[in-house]
C-alpha cells in the first residue's frame, strides 16, 4: 500500500499519490452517492470532524467513471454544505479497469533519477496504453526476499481520463484535490480501524472484511493483522434497489429511499429481501472459496465483518454467520473514535459500514 514517502515520477496530468497537505477530506465516489468523512488528530487517536453523504442520479458515474462531472460536483457542493466543514483539501480514488498496479524489482542502489528513467521503461512493458496517456506513480516497498541487492517496486498506473474527469468534478464541487489514490488501497487502509472489533484484535485470526457496495463487493483478509488477499466481485446493492424498483413499479429513485427508509408492503421481506440476501451470502461464499482455493497455508477464515452500504440490511450478519458457521459483525469504523456534534455521532454510527472507502482516504492525513 502507498505511503506517499517516496513517489518521485509524476506522470502527465499525474495527481496520483501525490505528497499529503494536512487535514484533508476523503471523498468516496461510488456509482450512487458522494460520501464525504473528515478526520483530524493522530493515526493513534483520531476524531471524526464531519461527514456527508449525498445521492447521485443514475448513470453519473459507470464502471468507476465519471461520465458527468457537472452533476458529480453539484453533489459534492451539497455534500461540503451539509458536512459545515470548511476545509478544501480532498483525497479521492481511482478504480475499476483502467487502473494497473503492479509489483516488479529493481537494482537497490538506483539513485532518484535512475530509478524514475527505469520505472519509464519498465512501465512501457507493463501498460497498455501510451505513457502520455495515463499518470503514473511508484513506491518502493523495500528489499527483495532473498535477494538484497534488489527491491520491490509498487507501480500504479491509470488513464488520464479517469483521474482528470474526478479531478473536474472534486474542483466544480469547490475542493482541491490534492491526492488521488486507488480505492482498493482506501478500503485496504481502513480496515485498520475494525482491529477492535476483531477476535484477539486480529493476532493470529484470519478475517475477511467484505464491503458490498452498490455494484461491487470487496472481500479483504487479513491474517494476524496484515492483508494477504483482495478480490472484487460484480455484485451489489443495486441489485436490490432494481429488483424493488422492477417488482413494485417505483423509480430507481424512490425504490432507492424505500429501501432505506422502509415502507414497503409486508412481502417485501419474503418475495425480494430474501432471495437477495441467499445471493449476498452465496456471493460472499465464493470470495472464500476463491480464497483458500489461492491459499495452501490458510483453510478456515475465523471471523467476518461486513462493511458497504448493504452491510446494514436487517439480518445480514446473522444469516451470513448462520449460514456459513462464520462468527459475523457489521463493521464500526468509527467505534473507537472522538466524535465532533456536528458529525451527528447516531447518524454516523448508522452510516459508518458504508463510510469504509472514505474513512480510508481520508486517514492519508496521518501518513
Amino acid at each position: 500500500m502507498f505511503s506517499g514517502q517516496v513517489p518521485r515520477y509524476k506522470g502527465k496530468n499525474n495527481v496520483l499519490f501525490r505528497r499529503r497537505h494536512r487535514p484533508l477530506i476523503g471523498l468516496d465516489i461510488s456509482s450512487t452517492a458522494v460520501k464525504l468523512v473528515e478526520l483530524s488528530g493522530t493515526r493513534e487517536k483520531m476524531r471524526v470532524d464531519a461527514y456527508a453523504a449525498v445521492g447521485l442520479p443514475p448513470n453519473c458515474v459507470v464502471e468507476k467513471q465519471v461520465a458527468e462531472p457537472e452533476a458529480v460536483g453539484d453533489a459534492i457542493r451539497r455534500a461540503v454544505k451539509l458536512a459545515g466543514t470548511r476545509n478544501k483539501q480532498a483525497v479521492a480514488a481511482v478504480g475499476g479497469a483502467s487502473v494497473i498496479t503492479k509489483v516488479i524489482t529493481m537494482p537497490a542502489g538506483l539513485k532518484d533519477q535512475e530509478m524514475e528513467e527505469q520505472i519509464r521503461v519498465e512501465a512501457d512493458q507493463h501498460i497498455p496504453y501510451p505513457l502520455e496517456d495515463v499518470g503514473l506513480d511508484f513506491e518502493v516497498l523495500g528489499p527483495t526476499e532473498d535477494e538484497d541487492s534488489m527491491v520491490d517496486v509498487l507501480l500504479a498506473a491509470c488513464r488520464a481520463d479517469d483521474i482528470e474527469s474526478r479531478v473536474a468534478a472534486i474542483e466544480l464541487g469547490g475542493l482541491e484535490c490534492r491526492i488521488m489514490d486507488i480505492d482498493a488501497f482506501a478500503l485496504e487502509n481502513a480496515c485498520q480501524l475494525l482491529t477492535h472489533q476483531m477476535i484477539n484484535e486480529g493476532r493470529d485470526q484470519t478475517v475477511a472484511v467484505i464491503d458490498i457496495g452498490a455494484t461491487t463487493t470487496t472481500m479483504n483478509v487479513l491474517h494476524d493483522g496484515k492483508i494477504v488477499y483482495t478480490r472484487d466481485q460484480a455484485f451489489g446493492g443495486k441489485q436490490l434497489t432494481e429488483d424493488i424498483m422492477n417488482h413494485y413499479g417505483l423509480s430507481f429513485e424512490e425504490a432507492g429511499k424505500a429501501k432505506k427508509q422502509g415502507g414497503l408492503p409486508d412481502n417485501y421481506e419474503s418475495e425480494i429481501l430474501k432471495p437477495f440476501t441467499g445471493d449476498t451470502i452465496q456471493q460472499i461464499n465464493r470470495a472464500l472459496q476463491f480464497f483458500f482455493s489461492s491459499n495452501s497455508d490458510i483453510d478456515r477464515v475465523d471471523q467476518i465483518l461486513l462493511a458497504g452500504g448493504c452491510a446494514n440490511i436487517e439480518g445480514l450478519e446473522r444469516s451470513v454467520q448462520d449460514e456459513l458457521e462464520i462468527p459475523a459483525e457489521i463493521a464500526a469504523p468509527f467505534a473507537a473514535m472522538n466524535i465532533a456534534a456536528r458529525a451527528k455521532p447516531k447518524q454516523l454510527k448508522a452510516d459508518g459500514p458504508a463510510l469504509m472507502a472514505a474513512c480510508g482516504l481520508s486517514m492519508r492525513s496521518f501518513d
